[in-house]
C-alpha cells in the first residue's frame, strides 16, 4: 500500500480513479500488515509463482479482463503476466519497471539486503537501502535538510514489515529473468512513468524500445526517484486521464464542480474508504504454490 497511498489520496486522483474504477490491491505475499513469520521448510515462491497467483485471484473474484497498475517489481510480474495471458489484460500502467534480469550490483544489494535481513532483521542499514531505491535524493534529505514526511512514512510501514518475507520476496526478484523478448508480443497499450533519478530510469527507457510505439507512451518526471506515485503523483493526472480516456473508461464526475470545492465528492476523506469504516473484514487469499496442494 505504501506505493499508492499518495497517489489515491491525491484529491484530483481521488476522483479519477475511486469515481471511475473498483480497484483491488495486490500485495507480495507475507507484506500484508499482521502477516504471519512464514515456516522456515516453507518453499520461497519463484517469479512464476507471483505471476500464476495473480491468475488465481482474478479467477477468486470472478474478473475478466482488468487494468494494471504496478511500481517496479510489481510492474515487473504484471508485465509478464500480460505476456502470458494477454486475454486478461487491457491496458499496463507501469511505474519504473524491471524488464531485464538485475545486473551483478543489483543482484550483489539484494543478496546484501537478504543477508542482514536474516541476520538483523529490518535494521536501519536495510531500510537505508530500500530507501535509496525509492525516493530521489531531495526528498530522502541530507545532513542540511531533514529528510520529508513521505520518508518518514515509509521508514515506518518498513519497520512493521515481517523481515522473513521481505527476504523472501527480494530473492524471488533477484531470480527474475529477462524478459525483453516477451515484450514484443504484448497486445495491450502500455503507459510507463519514471522518475529521471530512479535506478531503473535506463531499464524503463530500454522497455519503452521494445514496445510497440504505436500502443505504448513514455512520461519522464524530472525531479523524482522511483516512486512516481509517492513523490510526484500529480505528475500522472493528465497522461493518466488520457490513457484511460482512449479506452473509454473514463466518465466525468457526475458533480459538475470543481475537484477542489468543497460540494466535490473529493473532499471526503479517503479512510472513509477503507475496508475497516464499511464493516468488511479482509484476510489473505491462501492461494497454492507448486508441491501443495
Amino acid at each position: 500500500m505504501s506505493c499508492f497511498q499518495g497517489l489515491f489520496f491525491c484529491p484530483e486522483a481521488f476522483s479519477l480513479l475511486l469515481h471511475n474504477f473498483c480497484i483491488y490491491h495486490i500485495s507480495p505475499p507475507g507484506h500484508e500488515l499482521g502477516a504471519d513469520i512464514p515456516d522456515p521448510d516453507e518453499p520461497v515462491l519463484s517469479i512464476d509463482d507471483l505471476v500464476d497467483q495473480i491468475a488465481e485471484i482474478l479467477d477468486y473474484f470472478g474478473l475478466g479482463a482488468v487494468m494494471c497498475l504496478g511500481v517496479t517489481a510489481g510492474a515487473y510480474i504484471l508485465t509478464l503476466f500480460a505476456i502470458r495471458h494477454s486475454e486478461r489484460v487491457m491496458g499496463l500502467i507501469l511505474v519504473s519497471p524491471l524488464c531485464k534480469a538485475p545486473s551483478w550490483t543489483e543482484w550483489l544489494r539484494n543478496k546484501v539486503m537478504s543477508n542482514l535481513l536474516y541476520l538483523c532483521g529490518m535494521c536501519g542499514i536495510v531500510k537505508e537501502m530500500l530507501l535509496m531505491r525509492y525516493f530521489s535524493k531531495e526528498v530522502r534529505g541530507s545532513v542540511d535538510i531533514p529528510e520529508s514526511d513521505l520518508v518518514q512514512s515509509c521508514r515506518r510501514l518498513l519497520s512493521e514489515r515481517q523481515s522473513p518475507n521481505v527476504m523472501r520476496f527480494l530473492e524471488a526478484i533477484n531470480g527474475r529473468p529477462d524478459i525483453t523478448d516477451g515484450l514484443r508480443r504484448l497486445q495491450c497499450r502500455s503507459l510507463i512513468f519514471v522518475g529521471e533519478n530512479s535506478p531503473f530510469h535506463s531499464e524503463a527507457l530500454h522497455m519503452t524500445s521494445k514496445l510497440d510505439r504505436r500502443f505504448s507512451a513514455l512520461v519522464e518526471v524530472q525531479a523524482c526517484g522511483s516512486m512516481v506515485t509517492e513523490e510526484h503523483p500529480d505528475a500522472m493526472l493528465i497522461p493518466l486521464e488520457y490513457f484511460l480516456m482512449g479506452f473509454g473508461f473514463f466518465r466525468p464526475s457526475q458533480f459538475n464542480v470543481s475537484p477542489r470545492s468543497p460540494l466535490s465528492p473529493t473532499c471526503i476523506s479517503p479512510e472513509l474508504f477503507s475496508p475497516e469504516s464499511m464493516g468488511l473484514k479482509l484476510k489473505p487469499i491462501k492461494t497454492r504454490i507448486e508441491g501443495q496442494v
